[in-house]
């Protein structure tokens, strides 16, 4: 492993939430499908409903039920969030998270979390696996704009004054790495959450992990 003194490559990584740090990608599967199903809608199959996720809500629900009126919207979303709080504690963070985290932060990375979920839903998820603390900043699709538009990564470097180049974003969808290149910044794919990792490579991550170890390991010699 690479000394600590060894010099960042990125001063800022920002992650994903769900798929990336959380496992929660098959739990929101059956969420946005039940939801789907109560409003009369045809259910999405898992690979549709399984797309969608790192879109902000209404934008990921709109996707998965193309024959959900507009004006069911509501409803629809209602709906998921009912399901998906029945379920909140069914989900944790992957295996091998926090040692990771640790590790950044040790070295002097700036961390944030860059995500589709609501701000209140990832603030509690935070408070949830006791990771008050962990992260230095966050962004949220309901208070900027969703993924892929780049807008979460412009806000998140102004804040704290670091270029492009020198910002890692990490994630498990398109949505994700495409957002990464957007904003010109490098990213890192991974296979484990929600999307095939065939189809990031046209958008070129520097590295797609396989496993959280894997991806501890890229950044202790990458990052």
């Amino acid at each position: 492993m690479p000394s600590p003194s060894k010099p960042l490559t990125f001063d800022l990584i920002a992650f994903d939430w769900d798929g990336t740090l959380f496992d929660s990608t098959q739990i929101i599967v059956r969420c946005i499908q039940a939801a789907v199903r109560d409003v009369g809608g045809t259910v999405p199959t898992d690979e549709a409903a399984g797309y969608v996720i790192g879109l902000g809500l209404m934008q990921a629900l709109a996707h998965a039920a193309p024959d959900v009126p507009e004006s069911k919207y509501p409803e629809l979303g209602a709906r998921y969030r009912h399901h998906y709080i029945a379920h909140q504690n069914d989900i944790s963070l992957f295996e091998g998270v926090l040692p990771l985290l640790a590790a950044l932060k040790a070295r002097g990375h700036k961390l944030a979390v860059a995500t589709g979920k609501s701000r209140h839903g990832l603030d509690e998820a935070l408070q949830a696996v006791e990771l008050k603390g962990r992260f230095d900043a966050s962004r949220t699709a309901d208070e900027t704009a969703g993924k892929p538009h780049p807008r979460m990564l412009h806000e998140l470097m102004d804040q704290f004054g670091v270029t492009p180049g020198r910002t890692l974003m990490i994630g498990d969808t398109t949505h994700d790495l495409q957002m990464a290149v957007n904003a010109g910044c490098a990213s890192v794919g991974v296979s484990y959450g929600a999307h095939e990792f065939s189809a990031f490579e046209p958008l070129k991550p520097r590295f797609i992990a396989h496993s959280v170890t894997e991806l501890q390991y890229w950044l202790a010699l990458h990052a």
